[in-house]
C-alpha cells in the first residue's frame, strides 16, 4: 500500500507462479472507496501517509494473520469514545447481577441463532435431534434460572455448542486432484471441532482440519469487523461485559462477535457444501497445523465483505 499522486494503490502479494498482480486504485472521496481494507497476512511496510490518508477518508485497516488472530486493527476515524456507552460499559461492569443477566441473554439469543443453522445446513440426523434438542433445553434455562456465577452460564453454552458441533460429524468435503497431491484420510469428511495439533488437550486453536481453519478465520475477519464497527459506534473496547479484559484482549468485542458465530458457521457450511477443494488450497505445516492459502482466504474475506 503506497499513496501516489494523493491516491492510495494497493497491489497485491505475489504467492504462487504463474500469477497476475491485482492493482486497486482510489482517489479521495472515491465512489467505489471501502469503508474498511482487510490486510491477509502476508508482510510489508505501512507509511505515515498511507495511514494519514486512510484516517482522511475514513477507511479503517484491519490485519488478519495466517492462524486466524486479529493482529490489528486501526479505525479510520480514530478512536472517540461516546461517553454515555462508556459509562454504560463501566456501570455494567461493576454490577454483577446485571453482569450475569447480560451474559444469560447473550448466549440465550447465540444459542437460539444456532437452530436456525443446524435446521437450514445439517442433513436430517439423531446428532441433529440431540443438538436441536440441547439447544432448546439450554434457552429455556437460561430464561429460567437465576445464576451465581458465570461458569454456570458458560457450562450451559458448552454443552450446546458441544452437542452443535457433534452434530457436523461426517459432513463431507469435496476434493479434487488428490490423485497427484494425496490428503491426509481424515479431510475428506468433518470430524472434530477442536484441533488434533494441540496434544493432549485438544483446542479450537491452531487448527489440524480444514473446515476448522475456515471456522477460524472468519471468526477472525469477523471479530475485525465488529472491532471497527465498536470503535465507530463510540465503545471501549478494552471494557467487556462477560467476556474478562486482559492486556491486548478486546473484551467487548469479544462480547458481541458471539451474536454472530452461528451467521458465520452458516456461510462456511455453505461453502464447504458448493465448492470443491483443492489440496492447494490449504498448508499442513510440520506441527500438525492448517492454514488457507492466500487465494482461499481471500475467498473466505470476502464472504463477511
Amino acid at each position: 500500500m503506497r499513496v501516489e499522486s494523493g491516491a492510495l494503490v494497493i497491489r497485491d502479494g505475489f504467492t504462487h507462479y504463474p500469477q497476475k498482480q491485482i492493482r486497486y486504485r482510489f482517489f479521495p472521496r472515491d465512489f467505489e472507496l471501502p469503508t474498511r481494507i482487510m490486510l491477509l497476512d502476508g508482510s510489508g511496510t505501512l507509511s505515515f501517509d498511507v495511514l494519514s490518508w486512510l484516517a482522511d477518508q475514513g477507511v479503517a485497516l484491519a490485519r488478519i494473520k495466517s492462524n486466524g488472530d486479529v493482529a490489528i486493527v486501526a479505525s479510520g476515524a480514530g478512536y472517540a469514545g461516546d461517553r454515555q456507552k462508556v459509562e454504560w460499559q463501566l456501570a455494567m461492569r461493576a454490577d454483577m447481577a446485571k453482569r450475569l443477566g447480560f451474559a444469560a441473554d447473550l448466549i440465550r439469543r447465540k444459542i437460539a441463532s444456532s437452530i436456525a443453522t443446524l435446521e437450514d445446513h445439517i442433513p436430517p440426523s439423531k446428532l441433529r435431534d440431540m443438538a436441536v434438542a440441547k439447544a432448546h433445553a439450554g434457552i429455556e434455562r437460561l430464561e429460567r434460572e437465576t445464576f451465581a456465577d458465570m461458569n454456570a452460564i458458560f457450562a450451559i453454552e458448552g454443552e450446546c455448542a458441544s452437542a452443535y458441533f457433534r452434530s457436523w460429524q461426517g459432513l463431507p468435503v469435496q476434493w479434487k486432484g488428490i490423485t497427484r497431491r494425496p490428503i491426509p484420510q481424515d479431510w475428506h469428511a468433518y470430524g472434530l471441532r477442536s484441533s488434533l495439533a494441540t496434544g493432549v488437550k485438544a483446542e479450537n486453536r491452531n487448527a489440524s482440519h480444514p473446515v476448522n481453519a475456515m471456522l477460524n478465520y472468519a471468526y477472525a475477519v469477523k471479530l475485525a469487523k465488529v472491532q471497527i464497527e465498536a470503535i465507530a459506534d463510540g465503545y471501549d473496547l478494552t471494557i467487556g461485559i462477560m467476556h474478562n479484559s486482559k492486556r491486548g484482549s478486546h473484551a467487548w468485542a469479544l462480547d458481541m462477535i458471539e451474536l454472530e458465530r452461528s451467521a458465520v458457521d452458516a456461510k462456511i457450511l455453505q461453502l464447504v457444501r458448493d465448492h470443491t477443494f483443492a489440496p492447494a488450497d490449504f498448508i499442513l505445516r510440520k506441527d500438525g497445523c492448517c492454514r488457507l492459502s492466500p487465494q482461499l482466504a481471500r475467498v473466505v474475506a470476502s464472504l463477511f465483505s
